[in-house]
């Protein structure tokens, strides 16, 4: 009769994202992880398989959390404006550990140039948060909240560029006011 699990999955590949977010991928040892994760090492390869299936699912579960946390603020939200605001208070203010970054931003930086299956969730992950500002800049555009001067893909590009950039700069110790500044300027330049 085969031994049923002594652990919740979700709850122990959250430990496990949160270690890889801290230390990245190649700093992260399986002893580190079974250790952390507070299961036996064999366990860990029948659930989750060997560290790279293990950390792509981490990334999945990141990616997950961050666009659900970011379509309910956007839909809650009353204007285009408001929306965008959401994103990017979200970004720099939404960390539970500033001091990591964005865990996808610190994947695609560590790992995308030399493992494909990295850079084409990355790609993936990037081309659904620019959507998400696309279609933000759609519903300001026709509201008359944003310019017109550009369409709204170019926009988002654009948008896209600065919130990966802010979530590579909170990584750092810089202030979080700057992180703001720079936030509020990208909207300005976009504003009728």
């Amino acid at each position: 009769m085969a031994r049923s699990k002594e652990f919740e999955e979700s709850v122990v590949l959250d430990k496990a994202m949160r270690l890889f977010w801290e230390q990245g991928y190649e700093k992260t040892s399986m002893t580190e992880l079974v250790n952390h994760m507070g299961i036996h090492r064999k366990s860990l390869y029948d659930t989750f398989g060997d560290k790279h299936t293990l950390y792509l699912k981490t990334v999945d579960l990141y990616d997950h959390q961050m666009s659900s946390a970011l379509a309910t603020g956007v839909e809650h939200s009353q204007t285009a404006t408001k929306a965008l605001q959401f994103i990017f208070s979200s970004l720099i203010h939404g960390e539970e550990s500033p001091a990591s970054g964005c865990f996808i931003v610190n994947s695609t930086v560590e790992l995308a140039a030399r493992d494909d299956d990295m850079n084409n969730r990355s790609i993936e992950m990037f081309a659904n948060t620019e959507k998400l500002i696309k279609d933000i800049m759609v519903w300001g555009q026709q509201e008359g909240e944003f310019t017109t001067e550009y369409n709204a893909e170019v926009l988002a590009e654009y948008l896209h560029n600065v919130s990966i950039g802010l979530r590579g700069m909170a990584k750092t110790s810089m202030t979080k006011e700057k992180l703001l500044r720079i936030a509020m300027l990208s909207m300005d330049l976009i504003r009728r």
